[in-house]
């Protein structure tokens, strides 16, 4: 059952955010828009403002994909790496993105970078979430072959979210990609084992069994609609709830 809260509360103490590098483009497909940056900054700033801890892990697709570069000729391991760092690269226009409305925000890599971003350290990653910061995990797991996927239901597991977000640019999941099959059924509530079984692409296979094994639920919304992050916070629930 999703969690409740009384009217203006929000529902969870602390939660994960999964952004997709995408979703930083815009609608270029490529690269890092400002006005994107400005909006997801408002957005989690809402949500802060209600006293939500909020950790955030966003990929790298609108810069580097490993498994692309693979196809272009690049070792696999370095292509993960390189879109590990891609993911830093991200990471710091999201905190400058956030500083700049007045929201503090740390980005902990897990990969040292010295003077640019801070090592993952669990310790230190609860401490600024409690204190009301924005805390922004780049690099991954820090190995190849794993993805942002499951990175961020690692590091949810880490830090003790309670509930994952998984922001998309359609309402939930669905039995086929909604975009290309006007026929394709939308789901409000699946079990973990249900989405490997029907191979939905909620997350990586991976990623799904990790959250599975730890009870991590996930909810899969529509963050290009304002709102719809803080409303699944106050318990006005829209998106597709796996648990």
């Amino acid at each position: 059952m999703p969690a409740t809260g009384k009217e203006g509360q929000a529902s969870y103490r602390r939660v994960l955010l999964k952004l997709s590098g995408e979703s930083l483009s815009g609608g270029a497909g490529f690269g890092i828009d400002a006005e994107v940056l400005r909006r997801l900054a408002v957005e989690v700033g809402e949500v802060i403002a209600l006293g939500v801890q909020t950790g955030i892990v966003i990929g790298a697709g609108n810069l580097f994909r490993g498994i692309r570069g693979a196809a272009s000729g690049f070792n696999r391991i370095t292509g993960d790496h390189m879109g590990m760092l891609a993911t830093i690269m991200n990471s710091l226009a999201l905190r400058d993105a956030f500083e700049d409305a007045g929201i503090p925000a740390r980005v902990l890599a897990a990969r040292e970078i010295a003077s640019v971003v801070e090592p993952f350290e669990r310790d230190s990653a609860v401490r600024h979430l409690e204190d009301g910061k924005a805390v922004i995990f780049s690099g991954g797991t820090g190995n190849p072959l794993f993805t942002t996927d499951s990175a961020a239901c690692l590091r949810g597991v880490e830090i003790g979210a309670e509930i994952i977000f998984k922001a998309t640019r359609v309402d939930g999941v669905y039995s086929a990609d909604p975009e290309k099959d006007p026929e394709a059924v939308k789901y409000d509530a699946l079990g973990y084992d249900e989405v490997i079984a029907k191979q939905l692409r909620v997350m990586d296979l991976t990623a799904i069994c990790l959250a599975r094994d730890h009870g991590m639920p996930i909810r899969v919304f529509d963050m290009t609609r304002p709102g719809t992050l803080r409303d699944n916070l106050l318990g006005k629930p829209n998106g597709t709830l796996v648990s």
